[in-house]
């Protein structure tokens, strides 16, 4: 190919190189993205007000005076297709978990809608309570409505960017729920529209801070840590090499203090023996 021709190439994908990167930007601007940017330790807005499936003003302090952890998800009742995903596969995982709800944790689910109101939120509570026969946990999934102010504060402190798409007329939201502390902090999030029972039940038990669960609950988790590049929790070597060592020391102390008790009562018979 002759130089001649060469030369219009490089300025051509010079050229591409700035332009292509702007018209993206065009494309997609920043108040029309979708994402999570974790905030981990962070604070829920605990004084945000909003209203229950009842009617009943409440404020988010109030769901967290039991020192239970929270799985809180943000959706809308009327989206199309989404936010059914996410609250049916939190649903599903939701009837195998053998944590009793009330006691051991609870469910907030926000909707991110400012006009959807508490017939909506009822309703919602409703079909998944009856569909997904979910009666053990009715009084502790809260379904919840407000203005946008309340709604922005809350999805703003976990980091949930959503926006609404007017030529579609719904809202645009990653697939996400989110695990707090029995002080609202924010522990873990859970990705997707698919949530295995073992991840939100270590999930929750790594948001309690040891406030629940049984003891076999506690080492189970020890063995395994969160891998946010798989999204799962899986087996931590080094915890489990770590308890099987202190398992094996506290099996050799039990056999020295065998050994060592009969070798006593032994010795003792002998000086019977000998007077």
């Amino acid at each position: 190919m002759k130089r001649s021709r060469i030369f219009p190439l490089i300025i051509f994908f010079i050229i591409s190189s700035f332009v292509y990167p702007q018209t993206l930007k065009t494309e997609f601007p920043a108040e029309q993205q979708i994402d999570v940017i974790e905030n981990l330790g962070k604070y829920v807005p605990l004084d945000a007000e909003f209203i229950d499936e009842d009617g009943k003003v409440v404020k988010l302090a109030s769901f967290f005076e039991s020192e239970i952890p929270t799985v809180l998800t943000l959706n809308y009742f009327e989206c199309p297709m989404l936010c059914t995903l996410v609250l049916n596969g939190l649903a599903e995982s939701l009837k195998n978990l053998t944590l009793n709800a009330g006691e051991d944790f609870q469910v907030i689910t926000i909707d991110i809608n400012p006009n959807e109101k508490t017939l909506f939120a009822n309703q919602k509570k409703k079909n998944y309570v009856n569909g997904f026969g979910l009666q053990n946990i009715k009084d502790d999934w809260h379904f919840l409505t407000g203005d946008q102010v309340n709604i922005k504060k809350v999805a703003d402190s976990i980091g949930y960017i959503y926006y609404y798409d007017n030529q579609r007329d719904e809202y645009m939201h990653p697939a996400a729920i989110t695990l707090l502390s029995p002080e609202g902090k924010i522990s873990r999030y859970l990705y997707g529209i698919e949530y295995p029972t073992k991840d939100l039940k270590l999930g929750l038990l790594e948001a309690s801070e040891g406030k629940i669960g049984s003891t076999l609950d506690k080492i189970i988790l020890y063995c395994y840590h969160y891998d946010p590049y798989k999204n799962t929790y899986t087996i931590f070597a080094t915890n489990i090499m770590r308890l099987g060592g202190i398992f094996t020391i506290i099996f050799l102390g039990i056999m020295l203090v065998g050994y060592w008790k009969k070798d006593k009562n032994l010795f003792d018979k002998g000086n019977l023996n000998v007077r």
